[in-house]
């Protein structure tokens, strides 16, 4: 085991690597980390962890690397700050604990990571298509089929068969009435868009309606006690299994969100921004590209630090 280094060397680290993320460093400021990492060897050495935490920032949760962009000042960047120092305190032994305590899908009978997608055709013919960083458990026996969504987005394509299909997520449990839809989990509530045939969905905890059939063509939204209003659904809700991301007079703030959960890494969306009315088609298995044809197409610019594991959209100026 590796001896322990001091707290306040990690937070030192932990500083410089958000520091190191908010831009490119001035000449003084690169002079100061420099003499600041080969100041002492346990400096070395917790810089060397900050390193390696560096290049698994993929993972790193999304609110704490946001809150790294914030004034030094933010009581939720000295939060992040503290959080970091803890990360590198357990580099690199703790990292496969953290993961799994967050996106609980390392024990997933199937799942992707970010970025990826994979299509899996089960014993009864039903095809399950993975979207990016998504885990599932299956179970098939004689009595139901019955998909367990830990996180992430699936597209289901159901066989026939006697058995019932399930698919189930924190909030509730849907069961297909031969059809074609996809399901997206979050912790508070669950997506449902039905492409084909109809969807019921049960939600045990509710009071009152518990139940509610969502047809093809509608979607819906449901905590684990109630359910949004029906809304249109068209194949632009699985476009992704295409390989490509819809835009329609979406905001930039909101399509950043959806393309930064195909990218290792953070993409930032300028508040000045956020409102930019977007169109068009973009692939998510390329996200240089993606971010490559907003920059072509409307009146921003993209700036990336840390090798580009942080890219911040802006106005062009």
């Amino acid at each position: 085991m590796p001896a322990p280094i001091n707290r306040q060397v990690l937070e030192e680290a932990a500083e410089w690597l958000m520091r190191l993320s908010e831009g490119d460093l001035s000449p003084s400021q690169q002079d100061e980390w420099e003499q600041w990492r080969s100041s002492s060897p346990e400096r070395h050495h917790a810089w060397a962890r900050a390193q390696v935490l560096q290049g698994k920032l993929g993972g790193l949760p999304r609110s704490l690397a946001m809150s790294a962009l914030d004034r030094p000042s933010n009581p939720a960047r000295r939060s992040a700050l503290a959080k970091l120092a803890t990360l590198l305190a357990v580099m690199p032994a703790g990292w496969g604990g953290w993961k799994l305590l967050e996106a609980q899908q390392w024990t997933a009978d199937y799942r992707t990571a970010v970025g990826q997608q994979r299509t899996l055709t089960l014993a009864d013919g039903s095809q399950i298509t993975l979207n990016t960083a998504t885990a599932i458990d299956v179970l098939l026996d004689a009595h139901q089929r019955l998909i367990n969504v830990r996180d992430g987005e699936i597209l289901v394509q159901t066989a026939a068969d006697t058995r019932p299909f399930l698919v189930s997520t924190r909030q509730g449990r849907m069961q297909a009435l031969g059809t074609r839809f996809t399901v997206r989990e979050w912790p508070t509530h669950t997506r449902l868009a039905v492409l084909e045939g109809a969807v019921r969905v049960d939600l045990p905890k509710a009071n009152g309606v518990a139940t509610l059939i969502v047809n093809a063509g509608q979607r819906t939204d449901f905590s684990a006690q109630a359910f949004s209003a029906l809304l249109p659904a068209d194949s632009s809700v699985s476009a992704w299994a295409q390989g490509m991301l819809m835009a329609d007079n979406l905001r930039l703030a909101d399509f950043v969100a959806e393309l930064a959960r195909y990218r290792r890494g953070f993409v930032r969306c300028d508040p000045a921004i956020a409102d930019l009315r977007i169109s068009g088609s973009f692939p998510v298995n390329d996200t240089q590209r993606t971010l490559d044809m907003l920059v072509h197409t409307y009146p921003i610019t993209a700036s990336g630090h840390l090798n580009g594991y942080w890219v911040t959209l802006s106005a062009a100026g």
